[in-house]
């Protein structure tokens, strides 16, 4: 299949062009939904050029335009639609001709498996290339309509959010038994015969009898009966079934789970053996998931990361990030700011205390962004340390907060601690001699101090300024993101599972939700206008 571009401005209309053939009234209600802010202002910006990766270069049948299949699934999102209800509102439904530009096509160009394939073909190129098209597509997208919006991008707010996947939780046996049964039920199918003992696993009720019809003091038995077959069953497969996702899925959960003895077979691992970790196989139905313990919920699944710009008229969430959710939040700040260009003009960057350290803000800085935290984890610091005085690399105070230099300073690069010494003489008629209260001996006075501490002290006394405030009940409205994502775009219930595949799904829900208050806001600006030139 050739890529052949769609473009927009060269697309002409038939004299049987369904739009055409609308009354005056009935255009008139058209024009007042969603289909015209998406025909005129999203469709002409979806780049198809990046999409070119996925097509032959050679002389063939023609793809499906690719900004018609990306909009249709921005529109999916939208509105909360499967495939096979989205490929009937396209045929019937003026407004989804309307949006896309196919009003004059004589044949609607998608069919029952055009979005999966597509969805299949990015998430392909992703797994071999790393590089994420949708991603490129949403911010895009997201940039343009906040600029239509007038959106200050210059003020932003961040957030990390949650996301199950659509699996169920498993003990460890059900977990062992699935990762054995899955494999000899593939091993049987071959035509080679199974072992006697383990022909049970391929019986339609062997699952209820093992698992649903389990009482606990049979546990032990059963999981140690499973190990024993998973060896076997191991043996039995080899090399032969190094390509197999089964035969890796069972390697992987008795190289997680067990623990292989000196005469070959495996018992059960326990805490004593270590090696038990968040990373563990939750689910063979997705393997990528990973177990996060989080406000004392348990997540097994993803994390999402969502970087929103807002204004007078509007928010959107002009990047995203999503990973397993072992992920952490100063990690998620740390890849964001190494996207980032370094800024002509100033940019800030509010978040919770999670996105906090010393290498963030200097990373920030960098990039002529002012990083933001609105709360601080752990204690708090000396205030005393936010007035000392250091050499460029940190490693050396210059000066006390009484504008005295150190007699000595030596630096413990193990804790980027400075321990700095004073003459006695000098620190007890300093006026902040109280407030430092170092160590006092003899001759001298000592005090351990850091650089990490006296940014601490600097961010504690920011936060009692009004200009924080502000910036800590503007951060606050990010928190209706996780909310609105979860109740209203399902993101805990996406019928697909594995990493890619539910990142491709969360980047159309994004952009989704953006398109969703970017016709909230050109409405309320149509309003604005209207009511103008009436009064």
């Amino acid at each position: 299949m050739s890529f052949v571009l769609n473009p927009v401005n060269e697309q002409q209309l038939s004299l049987f062009d369904s739009y055409e053939n609308l009354t005056e009234r009935e255009k008139k209600f058209l024009n007042k939904s969603w289909a015209k802010y998406f025909a005129e202002y999203i469709f002409p910006k979806i780049d198809e050029m990046p999409y070119a990766v996925l097509y032959s270069g050679k002389d063939s049948r023609p793809n499906t335009p690719v900004n018609i299949q990306v909009g249709a699934l921005i529109l999916k999102e939208f509105l909360s639609l499967s495939d096979e209800e989205l490929l009937t509102a396209l045929m019937f439904d003026i407004r989804f001709q309307y949006a896309l530009h196919t009003t004059s096509y004589i044949e609607q160009p998608l069919s029952d498996r055009t979005l999966s394939r597509f969805r299949e073909r990015c998430s392909t190129y992703e797994a071999e290339s790393g590089i994420d098209l949708l991603h490129k597509t949403v911010t895009s997208l997201s940039k343009e309509m906040a600029e239509l919006m007038e959106v200050d991008v210059s003020l932003r707010r961040m957030d990390s959010l949650m996301v199950s996947s659509n699996i169920r939780k498993m003990s460890r046996l059900e977990l062992l038994y699935t990762c054995v049964a899955n494999l000899a039920k593939e091993y049987s199918k071959t035509g080679t015969e199974l072992p006697e003992s383990m022909h049970h696993y391929i019986e339609a009720d062997d699952r209820n009898r093992v698992i649903c019809h389990n009482h606990s003091d049979e546990t032990s038995e059963k999981i140690a009966d499973i190990l024993k077959d998973a060896a076997a069953l191991k043996e039995l497969c080899g090399e032969a079934y190094g390509e197999s996702s089964n035969y890796q899925l069972l390697l992987r959960v008795l190289r997680e789970q067990a623990v292989q003895e000196e005469d070959g077979s495996y018992r059960l691992r326990t805490k004593e053996d270590g090696g038990m970790n968040a990373s563990m196989l939750q689910n063979p139905a997705d393997p990528d998931a990973t177990y996060r313990e989080k406000a004392g919920k348990q997540n097994r699944g993803y994390v999402a990361n969502v970087t929103e710009a807002a204004g007078e008229k509007g928010s959107i969430v002009i990047d995203y990030q999503y990973e397993q959710n072992t992920h952490s939040d100063s990690q998620f700040l740390k890849e964001a700011l190494e996207a980032e260009p370094v800024h002509e003009e100033p940019v800030t960057i509010v978040t919770d205390g999670a996105y906090a350290g010393s290498q963030n803000q200097e990373r920030a800085k960098e990039k002529n962004i002012e990083l933001v935290t609105t709360n601080l984890t752990g204690r708090e610091t000396e205030d005393i340390m936010g007035d000392f005085e250091y050499s460029g690399d940190g490693r050396k105070v210059t000066k006390c907060p009484g504008g005295q230099e150190p007699k000595s300073c030596s630096y413990n690069p193990s804790t980027g601690q400075c321990t700095v010494s004073f003459y006695k003489s000098q620190c007890i008629v300093c006026p902040h001699y109280k407030d430092c209260h170092p160590k006092t001996f003899k001759r001298v006075c000592r005090k351990t101090v850091s650089v990490n501490a006296k940014q601490r002290a600097e961010r504690q006394r920011m936060r009692k300024t009004e200009i924080f405030q502000k910036l800590s009940r503007f951060r606050n409205g990010v928190e209706t993101i996780p909310s609105i994502l979860r109740r209203k775009y399902r993101i805990d219930r996406m019928p697909v599972r594995g990493l890619i595949r539910s990142k491709f799904v969360f980047g159309n829900k994004i952009v989704a939700l953006n398109f969703k208050k970017f016709c909230r806001a050109m409405q309320g600006m149509g309003l604005c206008v209207h009511y103008a030139a009436n009064t």
